[in-house]
């Protein structure tokens, strides 16, 4: 063989190896699928027995799935905004269901992820819920996407569905059966949506093409015949512990004081928490064949083998585990997400199993799409991982609410360390699902100590704006306040 047919043979292997250019005319697709409060009850996950969800099983089977994802924020706006800036919430302050980024001094001129495929000339569109509603402000979004499509919500009742107490009822605390036709819901609208810009996106460019699911979140309404997969002679229920609450920190109910979802208690007295886990299960499996229809809409396109898909949702969701619902919480029903990655250089049918962040996933898409690395995010590529899901990962996935209050969770440990300074610890191996506090025991005192190096050294407090189910805690008085208002810790908890 010839040293110069060596040569070229070598140039024309490492051209078939290397990531693709951004700014050649071969850069990659992303189709950006995002889950609205979906926590782990998905089949490829294991999170619950009976979820039906074929088509993000098929899709987790072409790619990657990251099986111990969190999120950073156990809350819509804060999970959302740190995602699409890179930035932790307790670097930004922005833990509240408002204020947006482009209300906040430091990311106000931050360039997001979507503002990046823009600026790097992609045709870019996005329907559903990315953003958090009402945080990106019109005069804004032009920079973010070149084209906004549709957001509908799930749909209304004529009157509530769930027998739960008026007073005080928040109108998304709702679920049920709706009578309407699959084309009428929501998640529908949204996917037929992102079929249409997937059939009409500019051949000449790339895409990046984002579509936000609104369901499971409440309320959980779905067509009835969806509700029929689910039916209620066979349901199970979460597995509950009844004393689970005994072993933890009173603050740990300090950050779901003053909440609109139902605590376990009261589904239970009104008889409500098999309907919601039914409900939750029926707009799940809804949700999950308006992701298959937008998938197989892209091969149709014939762009699939160009294109990465990425699949996350923005935090969990609890289901009478640790006797409440809802999120707001630093525990697995709260934090753990579905997080996957499928396309070209992207591993197919692997498990990673070593922690990984909602925050990774923007450096990641910069590495796969070949654009520059950014030193300003502050999740980590994982590149790495989707070429060998067993690679090692050096960092543990960190969730944060509201100030002072993080998790820091890796492939054995959940660590959480609340505003007052109390302490959780779990076993993950022995006990998933965490119900024996061993925080206290001292012989585990090395392996906290070891864990507590990871918590956030930027710990903002809560910006100005910040509205709704902020806490914070004053190490001066030793109250905890709720929207400046103490919080007597001397008073009866309300009922768990």
């Amino acid at each position: 063989m010839s040293p110069r047919f060596l040569f070229l043979s070598l140039i024309a292997l490492c051209c078939q190896l290397a990531p693709r250019s951004s700014f050649g005319a071969d850069r990659l697709n992303v189709l950006f699928i995002a889950i609205d409060d979906q926590n782990d009850w998905i089949g490829c996950l294991g999170g619950n027995p009976q979820v039906k969800t074929p088509n993000i099983d098929a899709l987790a089977k072409r790619g990657t799935l990251f099986t111990n994802a969190h999120c950073q924020a156990p809350l819509c706006n804060p999970s959302r905004s740190s995602l699409l800036t890179g930035l932790r919430p307790s670097s930004t302050g922005i833990y509240g269901l408002a204020p947006g980024i482009r209300e906040v001094e430091q990311t106000k001129n931050h360039i997001t992820l979507p503002q990046t495929f823009t600026s790097a000339g992609y045709h870019t569109y996005t329907c559903g819920k990315i953003y958090h509603d009402g945080s990106m402000r019109p005069r804004d979004k032009e920079k973010e996407f070149n084209e906004w499509g549709p957001a509908p919500g799930p749909g209304k009742a004529k009157t509530p569905i769930a027998n739960l107490p008026w007073e005080g009822r928040h109108p998304a605390m709702d679920w049920g059966p709706l009578p309407i036709e699959d084309e009428e819901g929501g998640d529908h609208i949204i996917a037929s949506a992102a079929i249409k810009a997937l059939e009409t996106a500019p051949a000449d460019k790339p895409f990046f093409i984002a579509t936000g699911f609104r369901l499971p979140h409440v309320p959980c309404f779905a067509p009835p015949a969806w509700f029929d997969l689910y039916p209620n002679d066979t349901l199970q229920l979460p597995a509950v512990k009844e004393d689970d609450r005994d072993d933890l920190p009173k603050f740990a109910d300090f950050l779901h004081w003053k909440l609109p979802e139902p605590r376990l208690s009261t589904l239970r007295k009104y008889n409500e928490w098999k309907p919601l886990v039914r409900a939750y299960l029926a707009c799940t499996s809804f949700m999950d064949a308006q992701v298959g229809r937008v998938v197989e809409a892209l091969e149709k396109t014939g762009r699939a083998k160009d294109t990465i898909i990425v699949l996350w949702s923005d935090h969990g969701w609890h289901l009478g585990e640790k006797l409440i619902t809802g999120k707001n919480t630093l525990w697995n029903e709260s934090t753990r997400v579905p997080l996957l990655f499928a396309g070209p250089g992207i591993t197919a049918g692997a498990t990673c199993t070593r922690p990984a962040e909602l925050l990774d996933i923007f450096p990641t898409l910069l590495a796969l799409t070949g654009q520059p690395a950014r030193a300003d995010l502050e999740g980590h590529s994982l590149m790495p991982q989707l070429k060998d899901a067993t690679a090692p990962r050096e960092w543990p996935a960190i969730t944060t609410h509201n100030q002072g209050n993080h998790t820091i969770r890796t492939e054995d440990w959940r660590y959480i360390r609340y505003a007052d300074g109390s302490e959780e610890l779990y076993d993950e191996k022995a006990d998933f699902n965490e119900w024996t506090n061993l925080a206290k025991d001292p012989a585990y005192a090395k392996t906290k100590e070891d864990l507590s190096k990871w918590l956030p050294k930027i710990d903002k407090p809560p910006v100005p704006g910040s509205k709704s189910r902020v806490l914070t805690f004053e190490p001066i008085t030793g109250e905890a306040v709720w929207e400046d208002q103490p919080i007597d810790k001397t008073a009866p908890l309300p009922e768990p």
